[in-house]
């Protein structure tokens, strides 16, 4: 005789803890009630559901190593595209800056909000100084980025540093333009005394008299101006090194290149025979081709040209200073011993191998001439301030 509902109970949770034991026989025992019937069936039935769960987790448990190996390989996988796109876009930004922050924000690397870009130019990693400065110029200075060469860039640059700082800082100054003003004069101060070309070097007195009446018509406090002069004059501002070569940077795409010939500017003038470079708005000048370093500079903001009769070579043209004929050319050059110093030509005379080459020199040296409206810009802002106290 079968057992009773109780002991089925307890062989089929045994057979439930130990799936691998099957009872013998299936059938239901004939001396069951219908109800004891209906109730072994719902016991087996869940049974059969709960060793096909039991199953169903052996199986994903068997799983998981493999998923979690996968998972790490995709995470890895996904660093290192990122890891690329982000080069590839650091690389875009250096070639052309506004091309760059559209590649890292189309390709979901940057959002496009004021405070990520600012956060991103300013870590600056894998940036060239120069492409965020130039970049700034479109829309902490100084320590984190080049200043554009451009002066219209600068001057937007130095325009909206006035704006915030006197926004951050209410009451130290009259107007945003005293900033202004006061910003520029503190750059001029520091290549005054720290450009070892320039042999009078102001003073604390001459400073301050050179910035009387920029604060809206009155003068700054006399402790402020000694203040920034000492600061200057102990510790110089250092421009950030840029990631890469810069002069590989410089040289890379020039104007123009070519052998020519210089006449020197000293007692004995001398013809030589110098690698010349033209770009971005500079004449370089090299003694060889594989030179990592020039021999010489000329900036060609405010210069002219023309061609020249020599007697003693053909083809030649100038390079000169309107309407200051005996005003030494800013220009630097480097000595034998190594030391660079302010160039003393007061013209630069050069032969060009043909009369052709001599024509495509002008041509392009024209081009590159450009002005340099600082002072004219100080000045038309002091004149400003002037006017604004005379109203």
């Amino acid at each position: 005789m079968m057992g009773t509902v109780s002991e089925l109970c307890a062989s089929s949770f045994q057979a439930f803890l130990c799936p691998t034991v099957r009872p013998a026989a299936t059938e239901v025992p004939d001396d069951l009630s219908p109800e004891e019937k209906q109730e072994l069936e719902s016991i087996r039935r869940r049974k059969q559901e709960l060793l096909q769960d039991i199953q169903r987790l052996k199986d994903e448990i068997a799983e998981v190593p493999n998923e979690i190996d996968n998972l790490g390989i995709t995470k890895e996988r996904k660093s290192m595209q990122r890891n690329k796109q982000v080069s590839m876009g650091c690389k875009k930004f250096n070639m052309d800056p506004k091309k760059g922050i559209r590649f890292l924000i189309d390709s979901g690397l940057l959002k496009n909000t004021s405070d990520v870009i600012a956060q991103f130019l300013y870590k600056g990693e894998g940036l060239n100084k120069t492409a965020i400065g130039d970049y700034l110029g479109e829309r902490q200075f100084l320590w984190s980025f080049r200043l554009p060469g451009e002066a219209q860039k600068i001057d937007r640059m130095m325009e909206a540093f006035a704006q915030r700082y006197c926004h951050c800082n209410p009451g130290v100054f009259q107007h945003s333009d005293t900033c202004y003003v006061l910003s520029f004069a503190v750059i001029m101060l520091n290549t005054s005394l720290h450009n070892p070309n320039v042999k009078d070097k102001p003073s604390h007195q001459r400073f301050t008299a050179m910035n009387r009446g920029i604060n809206d018509g009155g003068d700054l406090p006399e402790d402020l101006l000694r203040n920034l002069y000492e600061s200057i004059k102990n510790e110089p501002f250092k421009i950030p090194e840029d990631d890469g070569n810069d002069l590989t940077h410089t040289f890379f795409n020039p104007d123009r290149e070519g052998w020519l010939l210089k006449l020197g500017g000293g007692r004995v003038k001398t013809w030589k025979r110098r690698w010349f470079i033209l770009t971005d708005n500079c004449l370089y000048y090299f003694e060889y081709t594989t030179d990592k370093e020039p021999r010489g500079i000329i900036p060609l903001e405010n210069l002219s040209i023309r061609e020249v009769d020599d007697s003693k070579k053909p083809n030649c043209f100038e390079l000169f200073i309107p309407d200051h004929k005996d005003q030494v050319i800013k220009a630097c050059k480097t000595e034998a011993d190594g030391r660079v110093v302010q160039g003393n030509h007061t013209f630069y005379r050069i032969s060009a191998p043909t009369a052709e080459e001599k024509e495509e020199w002008i041509i392009s040296i024209k081009k590159a001439i450009s002005r340099d409206p600082f002072y004219e810009m100080l000045a038309a802002r002091k004149k400003k301030v002037s006017a604004l106290t005379s109203l």
